[in-house]
């Protein structure tokens, strides 16, 4: 299907309502009061795994409407398509490349986020902010690198993956108990993961509460949809596509939760929502996965399937209600945004992020503020995106090669397979299906050329991870 026809399709109409009414805001008026912030990062979702994003049989109502009243980014990247190495990007506004940071920490990683990154609650303390984070971090699970120093106040949640824990499907001799931490304490360990998204629901919108009349920054870092999936009785049951579907209905109950409450205390339209996901679906998993379609593979390779996100964004009076925006953008964006968005200072250290507010006020005209994004597989740039192209560079991937996924929360085994360098047209080929590098041997070179400079200057301006 051509890119603009699914587009098309998207949302049943949704994106042409509008809320009506709000007064576009200037950026002094916007740095005069600075908006609140809450930040919504799911775990392994598909692209397609939203209604307004083309799923067939998974009602997100909530999130439909949040589309309608904001903006849906349709080519909205994350730098790595893996939990941890994903949030270092998001929290930081770097590639987690250049800190030293890929991959997925275990139990047993001794090394972290380093002290000298400034994270999007440190970037925003500098106002003042209340800032809070719930849900999963991912960037090193000994104290010294746990949320609360890392500029936030208060965390409730899992330290890393959800399924490093004594019940794992193929590994269940490889992980101790799984911890469950509130501030910087063990609180239980193999905690019931059905109530783990009502529970951060919960401690949201408390804090929503408690902070309604000073500015607060809320990451809210769901566990579903990795598995193992689980979902409480609320929604056992309620999808046509089995506890996948219910586990997804549950977080778009959560994303209602969270507006609803911002309406309730009359700071609606004085709060940022951003909407996203780190990586795209674990496609071994099958019934238990999401779906990415129709972007090529998932979660594991940098095909858009495993880097491309659902990504929607909601300010009233600032965002355009109702729109769209095709312009390529990522989470290393995120952080210079707000710092621009709050009139805060950014480190002095090289961020590779840039402000995307012109793309999220639907400026006339505007472009992505990047030249290009670059995406690595563990220490390896596999491929560049600028503008409508995306080039792949030699690498190995892993693949169902059109094999189904397992079921039951067991997954099959990947095969691998080695893509050459290869050219694709995303806005006529969004499936990556047909490589037109022998139609465009120029684009190729140029492509080559930045993506070369590009890895040899981040190798030479790379920082160090923080370590025990």
């Amino acid at each position: 299907m051509k890119r603009k026809a699914f587009l098309k399709t998207l949302c049943g109409g949704v994106a042409a309502a509008a809320l009506g009414g709000c007064k576009r805001q200037t950026l002094n008026e916007i740095r005069d009061m600075p908006p609140n912030i809450v930040i919504i990062f799911i775990d392994d979702m598909g692209y397609s795994d939203l209604k307004c994003f083309g799923s067939p049989d998974i009602e997100t109502p909530n999130l439909d409407r949040m589309v309608s009243e904001g903006m849906r980014f349709t080519d909205f990247y994350v730098a790595q398509p893996v939990c941890g190495a994903s949030r270092a990007a998001l929290l930081t506004g770097c590639y987690p490349n250049r800190i030293g940071l890929h991959g997925a920490p275990s139990h047993t990683a001794r090394h972290g986020l380093h002290a000298q990154e400034m994270t999007i609650g440190e970037l925003v303390k500098q106002k003042g902010y209340a800032t809070a984070h719930y849900g999963k971090w991912h960037q090193g699970h000994h104290k010294k690198f746990l949320p609360t120093r890392h500029g936030f106040d208060d965390y409730y949640g899992l330290p890393y993956s959800n399924d490093m824990w004594p019940f794992h499907p193929e590994r269940p001799n490889a992980y101790p108990p799984l911890p469950l931490i509130e501030g910087e304490e063990i609180i239980e360990y193999n905690p019931d993961q059905s109530q783990l998204t009502t529970e951060y629901t919960r401690r949201s919108v408390e804090f929503i509460e408690k902070n309604k009349n000073r500015p607060f920054l809320l990451y809210l870092a769901h566990n579903m949809c990795h598995v193992p999936i689980f979902v409480s009785d609320k929604f056992k049951g309620k999808s046509k596509h089995g506890l996948y579907g219910d586990v997804v209905m549950e977080i778009d109950w959560s994303v209602g939760q969270v507006l609803a409450a911002l309406k309730r205390l009359g700071i609606d339209e004085k709060t940022l929502v951003i909407f996203t996901s780190d990586n795209g679906p674990w496609l071994s998993y099958g019934d238990h996965a999401g779906s990415a379609l129709p972007l090529r593979e998932g979660k594991g390779t940098t095909w858009d399937g495993g880097v491309r996100e659902p990504t929607i964004m909601r300010w009233p009076g600032v965002i355009p209600a109702g729109k769209e925006c095709r312009e390529p953008a990522m989470t290393i964006d995120i952080l210079p945004t707000i710092a621009e968005i709050t009139g805060t200072s950014l480190p002095d250290h090289i961020i590779d992020g840039r402000s995307i507010l012109p793309l999220m006020r639907g400026a006339r005209g505007a472009k992505s503020p990047q030249e290009a994004y670059y995406f690595y597989w563990n220490d390896g740039l596999e491929a560049v995106r600028k503008g409508r192209w995306k080039l792949h560079l030699s690498h190995n991937y892993r693949t169902l090669n059109g094999r189904k996924g397992g079921t039951g929360g067991m997954p099959v085994k990947y095969e691998y397979t080695k893509c050459g360098t290869e050219l694709y047209d995303l806005v006529d080929d969004m499936r990556e299906e047909h490589d037109v590098a022998s139609e465009h041997p120029d684009i190729v070179r140029e492509l080559e050329g930045m993506a070369e400079k590009f890895d040899r200057d981040l190798k030479a301006n790379k920082r160090e991870h923080g370590t025990v």
